[in-house]
């Protein structure tokens, strides 16, 4: 998040990357985002709002710096980011383990 922030932070050259690649940028900066929470956290809701409400706050933060404007397809490339980062984690993640079947009844004493 700091490493997000501080790129937000940095006025506009016009050296970015160009449309709609910096959309691309966005989905995968959030996913990894997103991703990173879900380890941490363990559940999907607290990742996605984590990350997604995090693109909220850096939109903002980007639209006081000289150059920079804050843009509603941005939001929506980091919400897609922060869904698909949550959501794949599960499914990435090592599969469960059925759990040992019950123990056979054996033969009884002196048989």
């Amino acid at each position: 998040m700091g490493v997000l922030w501080w790129l937000s932070d940095q006025p506009a050259t016009g050296a970015g990357l160009p449309h709609p690649w910096d959309k691309g940028a966005h989905f995968l900066a959030y996913a990894l985002l997103a991703r990173l929470w879900r380890l941490g956290l363990g559940g999907f809701w607290g990742a996605f709002l984590l990350a997604s409400g995090y693109g909220v706050v850096d939109e903002w933060h980007q639209s006081f710096v000289p150059g920079r404007e804050a843009f509603g397809w941005d939001l929506l490339a980091d919400a897609l980011g922060a869904f698909f980062g949550a959501r794949g984690v599960g499914r990435w993640g090592a599969p469960k383990t059925a759990p040992p079947p019950p123990p056979r009844p054996g033969p009884g004493p002196g048989r």
